[in-house]
């Protein structure tokens, strides 16, 4: 089925003004007069917005088993359905389209003609524990975290592996490595778009991180980013970055809170910038998605 539901919501000033979250302060990085709009809510559980070389967003419905797709001009389609419970999502420098398809705890490469190739699944002969959210770093290599969260389409009830951690995967695929082993629970995950600069959410602590990316994609020691933990993440080209849960909550380089924008949702998953400009903030919170018009653009690597 195709939707293509484009709804004003509630306008964006009326939600910062009845939000008892709202912590915001003055920000110009939303357009004026901008509305949070609805975009569609036929879904269970939205997640891992992801955008493509034209703009549009591939995000994912994982209680039903699929990746859809929105475009400016023709709303949601469905792209792939069965799509290996893909959770994040993430394209690659050749356009190939990466999930994390914690089905099988498997990383995807999923090429424009659908064809899938497994990219990863264990490591030192141990199943991952569900990869969750990931990004590409400009020399191709993929870091992706590796939370346990228990999926009701599992058959095993514990983790094999003793740790939660995130991993970095080499441009040419070929070797995987630990780079973080000291999160409760990583999550949300996202670079600088210079390519220097990881930040990851460990949401298990309710706290972010920012990371040097150093040779061979290894990392420095984390310094404190934000108190505050995060699901998905997106950054912008000022350096802000966006984090979610209780909507979208938004700092600037230094780790200062400049933005809060309520969606009205008990959870907000995910976040990332689409649209031929890149000035879209498209949202999954829940059973819907959302947009809204920006001053600011996403960056890609």
């Amino acid at each position: 089925m195709t939707l293509n539901l484009k709804i004003t919501f509630i306008p964006l000033v009326a939600l910062l003004m009845s939000s008892a979250a709202c912590q915001s302060q003055h920000s110009d990085i939303i357009a004026e007069g901008a509305e949070l709009v609805l975009v569609a809510d036929d879904y269970t559980f939205t997640e891992g917005p992801a955008v493509d070389a034209e703009g549009n967003v591939f995000f994912t419905d994982q209680p039903n088993n699929r990746i859809l797709k929105w475009s400016p001009d023709e709303g949601v389609s469905v792209f792939m359905q069965p799509s290996g419970r893909a959770n994040g999502l993430y394209f690659d420098h050749e356009g190939n389209l990466l999930a994390c398809a914690d089905e099988k705890f498997q990383l995807w490469r999923i090429d424009s003609d659908k064809n899938v190739t497994v990219l990863w699944e264990q490591f030192e002969g141990l199943d991952l524990n569900g990869p969750n959210d990931l990004w590409v770093d400009p020399n191709g290599g993929i870091y992706f975290t590796d939370p346990y969260y228990q999926r009701p389409y599992w058959e095993r009830s514990e983790s094999a592996m003793k740790k939660e951690q995130v991993y970095y995967i080499s441009p040419d695929m070929g070797n995987i490595k630990v780079v973080i082993d000291d999160f409760a629970r990583p999550n949300g995950i996202i670079g600088s778009a210079d390519g220097k600069t990881l930040f990851v959410s460990d949401r298990g602590n309710n706290k972010t991180y920012s990371y040097e990316i150093l040779e061979d994609g290894m990392l420095s020691e984390g310094t404190l980013f934000c108190e505050l933990g995060s699901d998905g993440m997106t950054i912008d080209n000022q350096g802000n970055v966006y984090l979610t849960g209780d909507g979208v909550t938004v700092f600037d380089k230094n780790g200062k809170q400049i933005e809060h924008i309520p969606t009205g949702k008990k959870w907000t998953a995910n976040v990332t910038f689409g649209g031929p400009n890149q000035d879209l903030l498209f949202i999954t919170a829940m059973d819907s998605v959302f947009t809204l018009q920006m001053n600011v653009k996403g960056v890609r690597n």
